[in-house]
């Protein structure tokens, strides 16, 4: 008499609509964001991030596909919060100078606080230009972060009564390269790194606007 087979046990992916393991998921994620940091992209697998942290492989693996699946997500996370962080300058400032002070002493204070994590952002960016399966991922964290940068930008205009001189993606890529560069230079040790940060960035948001400048949208489009 043959034996039925057992039924193949349930993909976590199929599950991932049921909000006890979305929220297991972003438990995992975040508890592992530290060794997801500290290691890197080229140095993470689910067996290594199991044996630098609290959580079997197994748990590892039924809770995300692989690899990617759960540096995404906690990078996800992460950047979930990163976007607000600036949420109460925006409502707090009442002049353009308090705008750029408060935008520019929140950026240094994450890039001496979160070095790390900021670092395995960079590097998932960079791995999406020879990994496809994480291109979708990043440029949808990209476009999250380019509307707040964009919604700084565009309120240090208003409050100056200028307008922006370039578009979202012209903006975001040179407040995002002053950022990168300068905690480029704070994990290299530079002492001045951070505060030279504060300093660029105090001296490049003005020239982004311009009394004469184009009306241009108040979202990024994408």
């Amino acid at each position: 008499m043959e034996v039925a087979p057992a039924p193949a046990p349930r993909s976590p992916t199929a599950d991932r609509s049921s909000p006890k393991v979305a929220r297991r998921r972003d438990e995992l994620a975040d508890a592992a964001l530290t060794t997801l940091a500290d290691l890197g992209y080229a140095r993470t697998s689910l067996r290594e991030i199991a044996a630098n942290t609290d959580f079997s492989h197994g748990v590892l693996h039924y809770y995300f596909d692989d690899r990617l699946d759960l540096i995404t997500h906690a990078v996800r996370r992460y950047n979930a919060v990163c976007v607000h962080r600036y949420d109460h300058v925006l409502a707090g400032a009442a002049t353009a100078e308090q705008l750029l002070e408060g935008f520019s002493d929140a950026l240094a204070s994450t890039a001496r606080a979160e070095a790390a994590q900021h670092r395995l952002w960079y590097d998932v960016r960079s791995q999406a230009m020879v990994e496809p399966a994480l291109r979708a991922d990043v440029l949808e964290i990209d476009a999250t972060l380019s509307a707040m940068v964009w919604a700084v930008v565009a309120r240090y205009a208003e409050l100056s009564g200028t307008s922006p001189a370039l578009g979202p993606d012209a903006v975001y890529a040179c407040v995002d390269g002053a950022f990168q560069l300068g905690l480029l230079r704070h994990l290299c040790g530079d002492a001045d790194a951070v505060d030279d940060l504060v300093t660029a960035v105090r001296a490049l948001v003005p020239r982004l606007v311009s009394p004469a400048g184009p009306h241009l949208p108040a979202q990024p489009g994408r």
